[in-house]
């Protein structure tokens, strides 16, 4: 579990700032809590992260390190998630660089900056800290089936596919929550969630005989500091890549009500193409919902409670009307909320969970 550190950073984002694999960058961007001065991208240089990001988030793109240096970093946060995790080798030299330079160096990669020679060598010369966020925790157990605190709200966000907003919508309801004026707490299961928070674990690093255990414990820790429980989710339970991980969390929050996340317009998984490259078709909403209800009642009633719609491929006007389609054919509360305020999604989550998870013969059918 990561120690909360305050730093001054510069991305790294070459070649990708602004699109998918630089979602790391572009949540501690949207949600970080240390500033940073600069993103380097030598085919983006000149620009501003206000174009992908909106006016409050007026970070210059710079082409190289020497530039970023110049507004004095204390280190280089590597801003990708790249299918695989891996370093990308031409990024090396800017990494030693970096440590040479005095910096400490923040991954989120499945590759650990800190068990590279070349790096570690470094590191020890220059006094620079090397900091893996996707280590596992020492902590090894499997779930004990804990029922949940009293008076807590514990909410998962699942979805129809990775990297489609999970992370976004749990700190975007966690933010309505508190402007409500309740205690609420995002739980970071991944490693941008801990890059923005200070803490957490990456589960998709966890031994899967520990997944559930660590979810479970992670929700623990939660119920000491708020009453309204937002745990990030993982990929989807049908990606044919990635759905242990989403399993292991359902399974190990026992979720009083999950918020089902989807992206209008996208259609396949994505990462996932397949042998015969035809790749793998999302589920409809509705088959979704049936489909993590299902699963998340094999071990604790749960049920889907709301619906994020991502409608970034879409106009206001389409994102609006497809918002509106998609509450009536599932009859839940349905928003945007990146997009149009998380308040709207947020009431109406409340309306359905206040006073449903309180009652003691709730709580024990649930969690006991």
């Amino acid at each position: 579990m990561a120690a909360e550190t305050h730093r001054r950073y510069v991305i790294l984002a070459e070649g990708a700032f602004g699109e998918l694999p630089s979602k790391t960058a572009m949540g501690v961007l949207r949600y970080g809590r240390d500033p940073v001065l600069a993103v380097i991208d030598s085919s983006r240089a000149g620009r501003s992260s206000s174009e992908w990001l909106g006016p409050e988030h007026d970070v210059p793109v710079v082409a190289t390190l020497g530039e970023a240096l110049l507004r004095r970093p204390t280190a280089l946060l590597i801003g990708i998630a790249p299918q695989g995790g891996k370093i990308p080798p031409a990024w090396r030299a800017i990494i030693a660089a970096a440590i040479e330079a005095g910096l400490d160096i923040v991954s989120g990669l499945h590759e650990f900056i800190s068990d590279d020679p070349e790096f570690s060598a470094l590191a020890a010369s220059h006094g620079v800290e090397l900091i893996d966020h996707r280590r596992p925790p020492e902590r090894q157990e499997v779930a004990s089936g804990r029922a949940h605190r009293p008076g807590s709200h514990v909410i998962l966000t699942v979805g129809s596919d990775c990297a489609i907003g999970k992370m976004t919508v749990a700190l975007e309801l966690r933010r309505a929550a508190l402007d409500a004026g309740l205690s609420a707490v995002f739980v970071p299961t991944g490693q941008t969630g801990i890059m923005i928070e200070g803490w957490g674990a990456s589960v998709d690093r966890v031994v899967s005989d520990f997944v559930n255990g660590t979810a479970e414990w992670l929700v623990e820790r939660a119920e000491q500091m708020g009453d309204w429980i937002f745990v990030e989710g993982q990929g989807s339970i049908d990606h044919p890549a990635y759905s242990a991980v989403t399993l292991g969390l359902i399974h190990g929050a026992t979720p009083h009500a999950m918020v089902l996340v989807h992206e209008s317009g996208r259609l396949s998984h994505h990462g996932w193409e397949g042998e015969d490259g035809r790749g793998s078709p999302l589920k409809s909403v509705a088959q979704n919902i049936a489909l993590y209800e299902t699963v998340a009642n094999a071990v604790a009633p749960s049920r889907v409670a709301a619906v994020a719609l991502n409608t970034v491929a879409l106009s206001e006007e389409e994102a609006r009307a497809e918002i509106e389609r998609i509450a009536e054919q599932t009859g839940l509360p349905v928003d945007d909320p990146y997009r149009f305020g998380p308040e709207r999604l947020f009431a109406g989550l409340r309306a359905a969970l206040e006073g449903e998870v309180t009652s003691p013969e709730n709580l024990t059918e649930a969690h006991g």
